[in-house]
């Protein structure tokens, strides 16, 4: 196949074109979405589809996708001035992957040798119990290996 640019690929006859329109229109409407919503709130919404009248969009959590469901009235207004053909909006939930795991903010720091020695005497005091127990892992675990 030789080599073409892509704007005149999507530019041709056939389903790239008409891919090509749909996510324009879907551009255009998150566009208007970000004039019509409070900036904190558009960060965490997108556009999914707009079909039969109806503008479907991506809430990034519950409490986005409430705070939607609560504006969609006046979203809509909005949406019907800018001359788009909406007559109702569906909110759906779709929770992103968190960028960072749990695993890689958390750093393990040594705990200085008094905080050691008192959790130990700690220990010591107290009757057995749970706590005692763990105070008592605790301290096995960080006193510094003996040197022989």
């Amino acid at each position: 196949m030789p080599a073409r640019r892509i704007g005149n690929l999507l530019a041709s006859p056939g389903e790239l074109q008409a891919l090509s329109r749909q996510a324009q229109r879907l551009a255009e409407l998150q566009q208007v979405l970000f004039e019509a919503v409070p900036p904190a709130l558009s960060k965490a919404t997108r556009v999914k589809n707009h079909r039969g009248g109806t503008l479907f969009l991506l809430a990034d959590n519950a409490a986005v996708a409430a705070k939607l469901r609560q504006l969609a009235p006046r979203l809509l207004l909005h949406l019907q001035i800018r001359a788009v053909e909406v007559t109702g909006i569906r909110v759906e939930v779709q929770v992103k992957a968190p960028l960072i795991s749990a695993g890689n903010d958390v750093t393990k720091r040594a705990l200085p040798t008094d905080a050691v020695k008192n959790f130990g005497k700690l220990s010591d005091a107290l009757p057995p119990s749970p706590l005692k127990s763990a105070l008592v892992r605790l301290v096995t675990r960080r006193r510094p290996a003996k040197k022989t």
